[in-house]
């Protein structure tokens, strides 16, 4: 991958074990599909996210309303493109070892990994990659719950994100933003759910009571992982994605609570999952996730430079 084709023109590292910087940018387009005859979801969203990013190459230099700032000065000498990691969609196992194995380099190089899948099996292979280091809170926007324990016997798939780190020492709390509607959750991953302890913060929730709600379970100083399934947001700003559900969490509401988690916590990797490029409807979603992750990376800039 050339500088022109990463995530707005930052510079490129073709060698994960090579880093030499804080926050390494990741594509990891496969994950475990539940029918490893068709061809996963989401696997066109790291390059569509990266392509939405370079449409005017003067958007890093310019003045970003979001970041107050520019994205160049803020995040300057701190971030690196890694580009796709390879895959399958007929070996989910090598898919998850690649990726685990990926993100262990980038964090024993000292750097926050931002990973773009990919469908939303694949926190569960980056969140596997901390094990033996300080424990942190999972932060997850989403609006389904992700805790089946498996799906037609694959434990490791996007429906079982929640219920796999619930199972890591290294994870102390789960917060979920978001679920609303019907999806991955039956009665009894409900119940296993609040069992756990995990705090669920549906998104009339949020809706009513703002980010004091998801705030009120971050302890200030503390380590958090954030990740982002699209289908948190409202379809109508984000049509691309397989399950769009009405009563979505907006925009501005989701950058507002990024930017006060990088500012409140220490935010340890994020994951931002579940695009459909072939779904969009006029770019409209490709670039609302760009933004999204636009905005994570800065708001990681912001905080190295505290």
């Amino acid at each position: 991958m050339n500088k022109e084709k990463s995530f707005a023109g930052f510079p490129v590292c073709d060698e994960v074990g090579e880093l030499d910087t804080s926050i390494a940018l990741i594509g990891a387009p496969f994950g475990t599909p539940y029918d490893s005859t068709k061809p996963p979801h989401s696997q066109g969203a790291p390059m569509a996210i990266r392509r939405e990013s370079n449409r005017y190459s003067e958007d890093p230099i310019a003045w970003d309303f979001d970041l107050d700032g520019k994205l160049v000065d803020i995040c300057a000498g701190r971030v690196v493109d890694c580009g796709d990691l390879p895959g399958s969609q007929e070996d989910a196992l090598k898919n998850r070892d690649q990726i685990q194995e990926a993100i262990r380099n980038i964090l024993n190089a000292g750097a926050v990994p931002v990973v773009l899948g990919g469908d939303d099996s694949i926190p569960i292979p980056v969140l596997r990659a901390y094990e033996g280091r300080e424990p942190f809170t999972v932060l997850q926007l989403d609006a389904h719950i992700d805790w089946r324990d498996s799906v037609d016997g694959v434990r490791d798939g996007y429906s079982s994100t929640m219920r796999r780190a619930s199972e890591l020492p290294w994870v102390n709390e789960i917060v979920q933003v978001g679920a609303r509607g019907v999806g991955s959750a039956r009665r009894i991953e409900h119940q296993a759910a609040l069992d756990y302890g995990a705090k669920l913060i549906t998104a009339r929730q949020f809706h009513q009571e703002g980010i004091d709600s998801v705030l009120d379970h971050l302890p200030i100083g503390g380590r958090c992982f954030i990740t982002v399934d699209l289908d948190v947001l409202d379809p109508s700003i984000m049509p691309a994605v397989g399950a769009p559900t009405p009563g979505g969490v907006y925009f501005q509401e989701t950058i507002d609570l990024i930017h006060t988690v990088c500012t409140r916590t220490r935010v340890v990797g994020v994951c931002l999952v579940e695009l459909v490029p072939e779904l969009d409807v006029n770019h409209l979603g490709t670039i609302t996730a760009m933004r999204v992750v636009w905005n994570l990376v800065g708001a990681l800039g912001k905080q190295l430079n505290l």
